[in-house]
């Protein structure tokens, strides 16, 4: 995850995300993934159910760096090197998000809910529109579910608001600011019960991020070992 410098992680790409502090008093950003921030519009709705079917590029990246901007530093997914932080913040109804990390490798295992939709970057940043231009012009990645390739988006330069906690290891302040994003992304429908294997890669530049994940999805209806936090 990457954090820019113009207007408000972060290019998390799934690590990777750029922020940068852009409107006044908007609490500035710092180098994870990738991440900056601009001014921009989109504001995150009501949790969506699963059967709603894919986010809005505006919603779905509003909503991933509100997420990961909500746990403080020592407790924040982009952080987790294990898993163990996978299930902070998740309070999205009908979708599941999973972090990149700062530049660094992660092996992670997560339980993840049965009926969730997967949302993830490969790289993403939030900046202002020419900072996105330029991250995004040599960014590349892929990510592979059980050995087979996952479809990827790529979002250039989008408005959206996000709300960050005090103590974020993404932000250097708390509060909702307008900004832009931008990053190759992943939505997939939800898993099947069982134990799955999640490759993502990416890249931009110089920064680069590489995550795997084991998926354990319980059988619909069936109690998981944790709740959102």
């Amino acid at each position: 995850m990457r954090i820019g410098r113009p207007v408000a992680p972060a290019a998390l790409l799934l690590g990777a995300a750029l922020l940068a502090a852009g409107c006044a008093g908007t609490p500035a950003p710092k180098h994870a993934d990738a991440k900056s921030t601009p001014n921009g519009g989109a504001t995150a709705t009501a949790a969506p159910d699963a059967a709603a079917g894919p986010l809005t590029p505006s919603d779905l990246q509003g909503r991933w760096w509100t997420w990961a901007s909500s746990s403080p530093s020592g407790s924040n997914p982009v952080e987790d090197r294990d898993g163990s932080m996978c299930a902070q913040g998740q309070k999205d109804g009908g979708v599941w998000f999973l972090a990149g990390t700062f530049g660094e490798r992660a092996k992670r295992t997560c339980a993840v809910p049965a009926n969730r939709r997967l949302a993830f970057p490969l790289v993403n940043l939030m900046s202002d529109q020419a900072g996105c231009s330029e991250f995004m012009a040599p960014a590349k990645g892929t990510a592979t579910l059980d050995g087979k390739p996952l479809r990827t988006e790529r979002y250039d330069a989008t408005p959206v608001r996000v709300t960050a906690e005090e103590g974020n290891p993404l932000t250097d302040g708390g509060g909702t600011f307008r900004t832009h994003a931008c990053g190759l992304w992943v939505q997939t429908e939800p898993l099947k019960p069982g134990n799955h294997t999640l490759e993502i890669r990416g890249s931009s530049g110089r920064f680069a991020v590489s995550v795997d994940y084991t998926l354990k999805v319980p059988a619909a209806g069936a109690a998981t070992n944790h709740d959102a936090v």
